[in-house]
Order: structure tokens, then C-alpha cells, then sequence
């Protein structure tokens, strides 16, 4: 859950109460975190690539911990979700010179998207290769492990699907070298890690940031497979509860298809949470703008207790507001 509150993109005092507060989800994926300057998009956002930046989360883990939470740091390139102000006037990299109609939030404002320079294989590597150091970053900051996100149409989706992928060598054209990037970035990422320590973020037939594949059941069902073979610990797989008449869910061939941990998330409250768990459609179901507004979620669904509403305007940017002074509840329970 981007909330963009660290305005020198370093982890700071409100970001170790902000994760503190919400200790007890049991795992706590943290916001989107830049793997490089070239993975930025958005204003105010952390990183994981300078020393400073490591240290800052330290002392977020180390307060998660203390308060015996578990923490993965989630590695992020926006790719084309991005736009030249972030990058000295440079473009943004993608797969392919494709843009979509769309627009980025920079210091000077919400910003039309810009048509992306197409990566050459050097430029592949590179990525790769950040990645890899922003899965090394996490294991020095104090992590329990690392999310690869593969979702919401940043760079490894912009790979994956069709719609922003066009290109001709190796890392375009069929599923298998649409899926290569994210598959090899995932495979660095293991090397540091090892399997079980690491989760992957998908989410299949959701156009946000411009996605659109031609193929998605084959798509994402192919990157399924391959990750299952790869023994990866965590799935995390985003697919609305409540889809669309006539769409068939994806999540039950996945959870036939991988052996791992099955992460589900969009539009599950406690009761649907709790069918989809008990009828072995998932192991877990994560929540992003409910505990964003309820920092003892887990508690308040114990208690069967009111959750607090999160307040959209003061989702993104700004001070403790919206942020750190969502109440939990008392001894009675209000």
C-alpha cells in the first residue's frame, strides 16, 4: 500500500510507527520499495538502494520485530508508470516504446504518462540485476524475506502481458519469453534468499496502469507453473472476490497448480476471507486498505468489532493525518 510518506525516500520515525502499529497482521508485506532511482514513479516513495535507505528500514524491522511481527520488503520498478521528472529528463524503460493513456503524480503535480524507451538486453540485465541487489538490501535491512511485485502493471507485468510487450527477441513474443524476465528475476531474487523466503505478486485480467493480454488464463497459468517448479514459498494473487458475470475465477486452478503458500487479495472482508481459507481455496488472504484504517485488524476481527473507514483524501502524501492516528480499540472494545 503506497502511502507515500517518505519525502527524502528514506524510511523515517512515522514510517517505524506506521508499520509498528500493524505488527500483528503476522506477516506484513510492505509498501512498494524501488529497487533503483530508474525504478521511481511516484513522488515520495522508499527505496532499498543506498545505505541510508537500509538503514532506515533496519529500524522498521527491528520495531516490527520487537513487537513480534514478520516483515517482507516488497521490490518494486514501475517501468513506464513513471515519467522524465523522476529521471533527469530521461524516459522511462518498459518492454516495448508503448505508452497508455494515464497519469503519473510528480513534484509538480499529476503529469500525463510519456511513450517509454524500449530496454535493450543490456538495459534486461541491468534490471535483473537490481533486483537481485534490492533482495540482498532487504536480507542487510532486517527482512524476513522479499515480495517480487509482478503486479498492477509495473515492469515485470509490462513483460509478462502482450498488450505492453511487442518485442522480437527472446523476452517477447511467445508466453514462455514474455514470462522470462519476471522468471529470471525471480530466480536472482532465490539465489539470495532461497525459495520458501520469497513471494511473488500477480494480478491476471486487471487493466490497471494500461494492462491488457490477449491470453491472460494461458499467460498467467504458464507463470504459475513455472513458479511452482521453482518451489516458491509464497503466491500472492490478486483476484477480485466478486468478479464480473460470465468471468471464471483463476484462483481455483491456481491453488491446484502451486504447492506453496496461496496469498488471495482484492475485495475479501472477514467473512469471505474466512469461506475461502476454510474451503482450502487459499492458506491466507492478505488486507490492504482495511488495515491501512484499523492497525489491529486481527484484533477487531476477533472481537467481531466496528473497523474504522479508511479516509481516501489523506491516503497519499501529508504527516501523521490519515496515517498513524487511526485508533485501535480500547479494553472494552470501542
Amino acid at each position: 500500500m503506497t502511502r507515500s510518506r517518505a519525502p527524502e525516500r528514506v524510511p523515517n520515525d512515522l514510517m517505524v510507527q506506521y508499520y509498528t502499529q500493524r505488527a500483528s497482521a503476522g506477516l506484513i508485506i510492505t509498501e512498494g520499495t524501488q529497487v533503483s532511482e530508474q525504478g521511481i514513479g511516484y513522488v515520495f516513495t522508499p527505496g532499498i538502494h543506498t545505505q541510508a535507505q537500509i538503514q532506515g528500514w533496519k529500524r522498521v524491522t527491528d520495531a516490527v520485530h520487537d513487537a513480534d511481527g514478520l516483515m517482507f520488503a516488497q521490490l518494486w520498478h514501475v517501468g513506464r508508470v513513471s515519467h522524465p521528472e523522476f529521471h533527469a529528463g530521461k524516459l522511462p524503460l518498459a518492454p516495448s516504446a508503448i505508452g497508455f493513456k494515464g497519469q503519473v503524480y510528480t513534484h509538480k503535480g499529476p503529469q500525463d504518462t510519456v511513450t517509454p524507451r524500449e530496454m535493450a538486453l543490456d538495459d534486461i540485465k541491468q534490471a535483473i540485476a537490481l533486483f537481485k541487489a534490492g533482495a540482498e538490501a532487504a536480507k542487510t535491512a532486517g527482512f524476513d524475506g522479499v515480495e517480487i511485485h509482478g503486479a498492477f502493471g509495473y515492469l515485470p507485468a509490462q513483460f509478462l502481458e502482450d498488450g505492453s510487450n511487442q518485442r522480437t527477441d527472446q523476452y517477447g513474443g511467445t508466453i514462455e519469453n514474455r514470462a522470462r524476465f519476471l522468471l529470471e528475476v525471480t530466480d536472482a531474487v532465490i539465489a539470495v534468499w532461497g525459495a520458501e523466503r520469497v513471494s511473488v505478486r500477480l494480478s491476471p485480467r486487471i487493466p490497471y496502469n494500461g494492462m491488457s493480454d490477449s491470453q491472460p488464463e494461458q499467460t498467467y497459468l504458464y507463470v504459475v507453473e513455472q513458479l511452482a517448479a521453482r518451489k516458491l514459498g509464497i503466491l500472492h494473487f490478486m483476484e477480485p472476490a466478486q468478479l464480473p458475470e460470465g468471468v471464471s475465477p483463476l484462483a481455483a486452478r491456481v491453488r491446484e497448480l502451486f504447492s506453496g503458500l496461496l496469498l488471495l487479495n482484492t475485495g475479501y472482508d472477514q467473512r469471505s476471507a474466512t469461506q475461502v481459507i476454510d474451503q482450502g481455496g487459499a492458506d491466507a488472504v492478505s488486507f490492504g486498505a482495511l488495515f491501512l484504517a484499523n492497525p489491529d485488524l486481527p484484533e477487531r476481527f476477533k472481537r467481531g468489532a466496528t473497523l474504522n473507514q479508511p479516509d481516501r483524501a489523506t491516503m497519499y502524501g501529508g504527516q501523521a493525518q490519515g496515517y498513524v492516528d487511526y485508533p485501535a480499540l480500547g479494553p472494552a472494545g470501542v
